[in-house]
């Protein structure tokens, strides 16, 4: 083989691997976003751990065929980008919808959510829900209140036996 179809083959490889292994990806059309526009952009993502790269739609289209998810295909036309998110499945859709509703160049157009392929509106969907902490913190609400009204309730029996003995 010559070596530029083993660097294609690799590239290929490195992608199938980041679908495989990631708990989200988002794919992108950056179109009309300027230099600094994308670097701000990538700055972002990098800070949250997401990795975003631009590969050819050929080499992603076999990637994403490898990895069985070819229904991710239809979403691979015209200059693309993808994040790959290996740790927080919400955080690339909630930093990609903020950064698109900011600039209008920046257009969501699938994604894949713990291996099954998303849409738009499912990614925006994702996108809205609460931050892990912020889910975390709402669980811990309502496993409190149960002991937080049991101990209210034992309080002013206890009040009320008081006032009675008194």
């Amino acid at each position: 083989m010559s070596s530029a179809i083993e660097q294609k083959v690799q590239i290929v490889d490195e992608i199938t691997a980041k679908l495989k292994a990631s708990v989200s990806t988002i794919v992108v059309d950056y179109r009309g976003l300027t230099v600094a526009e994308v670097t701000e952009l990538r700055k972002q993502l990098r800070e949250a751990g997401i990795d975003f790269k631009v590969y050819k739609n050929s080499m992603a289209r076999r990637a994403a065929d490898a990895a069985e998810l070819s229904e991710l295909n239809a979403a691979l036309t015209g200059p693309n980008a993808i994040a790959f998110s290996t740790e927080d499945v919400v955080a690339p859709a909630k930093i990609l919808n903020h950064f698109a509703k900011k600039h209008d160049a920046l257009e969501i157009k699938a994604g894949v959510i713990e291996g099954n392929v998303a849409t738009v509106e499912e990614v925006k969907a994702l996108a809205e829900l609460p931050s892990r902490e912020g889910l975390l913190s709402m669980l811990l609400s309502v496993l409190q209140a149960p002991i937080r009204n049991l101990a209210l309730a034992t309080k002013a029996v206890a009040e009320q036996k008081e006032e009675q003995g008194a």
